[in-house]
């Protein structure tokens, strides 16, 4: 099977297993999801005809930004993308020095509104999910179901601690807790309801510890970094 980072049109940065097996919430039949990012040589960008910021794909399930596209996401609080500047260290598959450089200034790229909408804004989508199953709009077997509201648990609680305390955590200390919600909402999905309004509660009464704005200039120092390494082939 061919590597993903063989496929890629440019040099990989940093990347590393991600998902519910970085989660602690892999069942026997999940599937092991990549994350990384790359960075295309210089000149390549500057052209008219310029490559795929992206690349994702299937078996194995992998995801790779650009370093520009990875930047813009990490600005903007994307809770999958984050993971990859927060993942312990045994889950990283490669790591650069200018990946290193990323993840030492990971904080330059948090603010407290969008680390707030970006992660309710996610666990929103699967709230809605669920109650698209409970309202007879879904299809969804229980087992998927599950999973959203595994997700949605997760994306609550990494968020409210990134907001609170300017971490993300990506090992979940007690992955019983959210296997037990997942079997409960597949079971009864308005059982998510009382978790949802008091997860809205607490984010609104709750002091964030992050800046209202990222620091762009660190965010845009790291990129400049990059682009000055690649400025031909890298």
């Amino acid at each position: 099977m061919t590597s993903p980072e063989t496929t890629l049109p440019g040099t990989v940065l940093l990347s590393g297993i991600v998902g519910s097996t970085a989660y602690g919430l892999a069942r026997p039949d999940s599937d092991v999801d990549r994350l990384g990012m790359f960075a295309l040589p210089t000149l390549r960008l500057l052209g008219l005809d310029t490559p795929a910021d992206s690349r994702v794909t299937k078996d194995p399930d992998s995801t790779y930004h650009e370093a520009g596209k990875a930047v813009r996401l990490f600005l903007s609080g994307n809770p999958t993308a984050m993971e990859l500047l927060w993942l312990p260290a045994d889950l990283y598959e490669v790591r650069t020095p200018l990946g290193n450089e990323a993840i030492a200034v990971r904080s330059a790229f948090l603010s407290a509104h969008r680390a707030k909408a970006a992660y309710m804004g996610y666990a929103t989508q699967q709230f809605k999910k669920l109650l698209l199953r409970d309202q007879g709009s879904s299809t969804s077997p229980p087992g998927r179901i599950a999973k959203h509201a595994r997700h949605l648990m997760r994306l609550v609680d990494q968020g409210y601690e990134l907001y609170t305390t300017g971490r993300v955590r990506i090992r979940l200390d007690d992955p019983a807790r959210y296997m037990t919600f997942g079997e409960r909402v597949a079971a009864d999905p308005q059982a998510a309801v009382p978790f949802m309004s008091d997860a809205e509660e607490r984010f609104a009464s709750a002091r964030s510890v992050l800046p209202d704005e990222p620091d762009y200039a660190a965010a845009e120092a790291w990129l400049v970094r990059v682009r000055r390494s690649f400025w031909r082939d890298g």
